[in-house]
């Protein structure tokens, strides 16, 4: 069985409100309930889970059944498979900043030997 393949917007739409961060965070300490997770906040048991969808649709948590209760934790791979996908995009940046580190310092020493004269250290003979 493959896994989907993960839906970037949607995880990190769901990264975009502060309460599902929270949530996620939360989550990283371990295993909680819909309770657990709404007591900290002063937002209702039912926008809670409204959170909860979001985030179980994004791929970043799972929920298993365990009697009555609902446990929710952060699923497996999917942050890594997002932190990837920066690290990614951070190499490609840096690599262009790089380049144009280089290409601006090649400028600079260009200006600096335009602006510095051409002095003879001794007399040219005629």
């Amino acid at each position: 069985m493959t896994m989907p393949a993960l839906d970037y917007d949607a995880a990190f739409g769901a990264l975009a409100d502060p309460t599902r961060r929270a949530i996620l965070a939360r989550l990283a300490e371990g295993e909680a309930t819909v309770l657990e997770l709404a007591a900290p906040f002063s937002i209702s048991q039912p926008a809670i889970s409204r959170h909860l969808k979001v985030l179980e649709e994004a791929g970043l948590i799972t929920r298993r059944v365990d009697g009555t209760r609902r446990p929710c934790r952060l699923a497996g791979g999917t942050l890594e498979e997002l932190e990837g996908w920066l690290d990614r995009l951070r190499r490609v940046l840096t690599a262009n900043y790089d380049r144009l580190d280089a290409v601006l310092a090649e400028e600079m020493r260009k200006a600096q030997d335009e602006r510095t004269p051409d002095y003879p250290f001794h007399d040219k003979e005629d």
